[in-house]
């Protein structure tokens, strides 16, 4: 396993931060700009507060007009020229097709494995990871990239502990993302690093964006994943479900007839859709909500137990520690984060 590279300590708040923002053909609009708004809000912020803030620069290897992969272009400076100055982080970008065009880079990875010495830390946004991984700079780290390409990730750089749930991962200077809209996770995770942590609420107020998603969260809920599968015919189902957990008596025959299907047939069709059980659909669908609940709501654990519909402590633990392999009291004091 490689030693974490430890960060070095961040520049005294009186002094201005040199952040780069790497671009490249095809780069991820979202990618390179959420995490760049965050950083210009802070900097908002603490002009207001009398203290420089970030200096942002949006750079490629050879400058000029960069195309993205929704067609937009952006203006950027020489990597080269960037050299002398001080820089604070590199922050890269992913691209939708970055894992079959990845020998493309070969160029600009070289020049990550060199710069990136130079910085005080690196991160990556979502499948920026590849190129970060490229450039060995996540040789024997945990690395986090968005849920549909870990594997592939995992696949291509055996050494990476790639960590399919987290939103973002920290490992000593070097820090990655989930997909795309994490990258504004992130960013607000190294700006409460940075500046402390009113200025990021401050921040993530002013985008209306929530700073309770710590790294460890999962990526994906089940509703957004209900929708991502072949299960259109269930959708409707879905939002019923969400908006009467708290029914105890909630069963697979109160899904069919929601469904308007028999019961027998509800069974069979449900699990070829969606790959599970009506039966474990509940219970994941109860889960998440207990979980976004232990997360934001000040409701005692056997309280939140009786809303989401478990009935009692037990039975809620029992479900987190079966799909978990956590307490619902450790998840709480884990991802809870007082304001």
């Amino acid at each position: 396993m490689t030693e974490l590279t430890l960060a070095p300590a961040p520049l005294p708040l009186d002094r201005s931060r040199h952040m780069v923002f790497v671009a490249y053909h095809q780069v991820g609009l979202l990618d390179l700009t959420g995490a760049q708004t965050v950083f210009w809000a802070a900097s908002r912020a603490m002009s207001e507060r009398g203290l420089p803030g970030y200096q942002l620069h949006t750079a490629s290897l050879e400058g000029g007009l960069v195309q993205t992969a929704e067609g937009l272009c952006v203006e950027t400076e020489r990597l080269d020229q960037l050299t002398e100055l001080p820089i604070d982080t590199f922050i890269v970008p992913g691209a939708p097709d970055i894992c079959q065009n990845l020998d493309n880079y070969a160029d600009l990875v070289n020049w990550l494995r060199t710069a990136s010495r130079q910085a005080r830390r690196t991160a990556s946004v979502c499948s920026g990871a590849f190129l970060l991984a490229k450039a060995q700079l996540l040789d024997g780290l945990r690395a986090a990239t968005h849920w549909a390409m870990c594997d592939t990730l995992k696949r291509r750089f055996p050494s990476i502990d790639v960590d399919a749930d987290a939103i973002f991962v920290q490992q000593g200077a070097i820090w990655t993302s989930a997909g795309v809209s994490a990258g504004i996770d992130l960013a607000l995770a190294l700006v409460e690093a940075d500046c402390g942590r009113e200025v990021a609420m401050q921040v993530a107020r002013d985008l209306v964006v929530y700073l309770k998603r710590p790294g460890g969260q999962a990526q994906y809920s089940q509703l957004l994943q209900s929708q991502s599968e072949d299960s259109v015919a269930f959708e409707h189902l879905h939002l019923w479900l969400e908006q009467n957990l708290g029914d105890e008596k909630l069963t697979v025959e109160r899904l069919a007839d929601q469904a308007r299907m028999s019961q027998r047939n509800f069974a069979r069709v449900y699990k070829l859709k969606t790959g599970r059980t009506p039966a474990k659909a509940i219970e994941l669908f109860r889960m998440e909500a207990a979980r976004r609940m232990l997360e934001n709501s000040p409701r005692n654990i056997d309280q939140i137990a009786r809303l989401c519909g478990f009935g009692d402590e037990e039975r809620m633990r029992s479900t987190f520690q079966r799909n978990l392999s956590i307490s619902p009291r450790d998840y709480r004091s884990r991802f809870t984060r007082a304001d």
